[in-house]
C-alpha cells in the first residue's frame, strides 16, 4: 500500500462511536430565515471540548486498482498533536505524527520516512490546509472561518448550504450543515481546472460527554477519471484519557520526497 493511501486514511478516520454513546437522529427542520452569521455562531458554539482523544477503527480503502482493509489507531491532543498508526493483521504499516509545525511519517514496507511541511496534506486533499483545518475535518467542523459578509446560506434538502458569495473558479467550496446540531454534514472542495474533487460526508452525530462527534465518515476523492473511496467502521473512542505519542524513525530507513 502506498504512503499516500495510508496518510489519507489516517487523516480522515479519527472520530468514532463507542458503546456508551447515543445516536442523534436529525428531526429538526431547517429554517429559511437562518442567516450565515447566526448559523456560524451556533456551529462555533458546538465545537467539541476535550483535551485528549484515543480511537480505534477499521477502515476500508478502494481505488481503481485495489481494495484493502486497515486497522487504524489514532491519538490526539487537541490543537497540538495528531498521531496515527496503520496496521494489517497486527503488523505496523506506517506511523504518522502531525503537529502545527510539520508532518512526519514512516512506512515499514519500503523502509522509508518523510518529514516536511503541510504542502504534503495540501497536495493530498487538493486544497491548502494547515493543522487547524486538518483537525476540523476530523471533528466534523468547518474548514474555513465563515463570515456573513463573504458567504451566503440557503436551505437544501433540509440542510443549510453555505457557499462563498463569489466562488473562486479555481477552487469551488460548498458546506452543508445539519439543522439539529449545526455540525457539518458535508464538505466539498472542487478544482475543475485540475479535474479534482474532494467530498467528505458525515453521518449521524453521537453525543459523547455532552459534545457531538460524527459516527461515520466517508471520503470520496476524484482526480480526472480516477476514484478513491474511503469508508470507516468505528469501534471505540475515549476522551480525556492518558495518551502518549511514540514516534521514532527506525534506523536504516531512507528519507524520501513525495512527487
Amino acid at each position: 500500500m502506498k504512503v499516500k493511501i495510508i496518510l489519507v486514511i489516517g487523516l480522515m478516520s479519527l472520530i468514532s462511536a463507542c458503546g456508551s454513546t447515543k445516536a442523534v437522529k436529525g428531526t429538526a427542520t431547517a429554517s429559511p430565515t437562518m442567516t450565515t452569521k447566526n448559523l456560524m455562531k451556533a456551529h462555533n458554539g458546538a465545537t467539541q471540548n476535550f483535551n485528549t482523544l484515543a480511537a480505534r477503527l477499521q477502515v476500508k480503502y478502494e481505488d481503481d486498482k485495489q481494495s484493502q482493509s486497515i486497522t487504524t489507531s489514532v491519538r490526539m491532543e487537541k490543537d497540538k498533536v495528531i498521531w496515527i498508526k496503520a496496521s494489517i493483521l497486527g503488523i505496523t504499516l506506517a506511523k504518522v505524527l502531525i503537529t502545527p509545525e510539520k508532518v512526519s511519517f514512516y512506512e515499514s514496507i519500503d523502509r522509508s520516512y518523510f518529514e516536511g511541511d503541510f504542502a504534503l496534506l495540501s497536495d493530498l486533499l487538493g486544497t491548502e490546509i494547515d493543522f487547524k483545518q486538518a483537525q476540523a475535518i476530523l471533528l466534523g467542523n468547518s474548514i474555513l472561518p465563515i463570515t456573513g459578509a463573504n458567504f451566503t446560506t440557503r436551505v437544501v434538502n433540509n440542510k443549510y448550504e453555505v457557499t462563498p458569495k463569489q466562488q473562486n473558479p479555481q477552487m469551488l467550496l460548498t458546506l452543508l450543515f445539519y439543522p439539529d446540531n449545526f455540525m457539518v454534514a458535508q464538505e466539498t472542495v472542487s478544482q475543475p481546472q485540475k479535474g479534482r474533487n474532494l467530498e467528505v460526508t458525515y453521518g449521524n452525530f453521537e453525543i459523547i460527554e455532552n459534545d457531538y462527534y460524527p459516527s461515520t465518515i466517508n471520503v470520496r476523492a476524484t482526480e480526472n477519471s480516477s476514484l478513491t473511496n474511503i469508508e470507516m467502521n468505528y469501534k471505540k473512542i475515549d476522551l480525556n484519557v492518558s495518551v502518549t505519542f511514540p514516534f521514532d524513525i527506525p534506523e536504516g530507513y531512507e528519507k524520501r520526497t513525495l512527487d
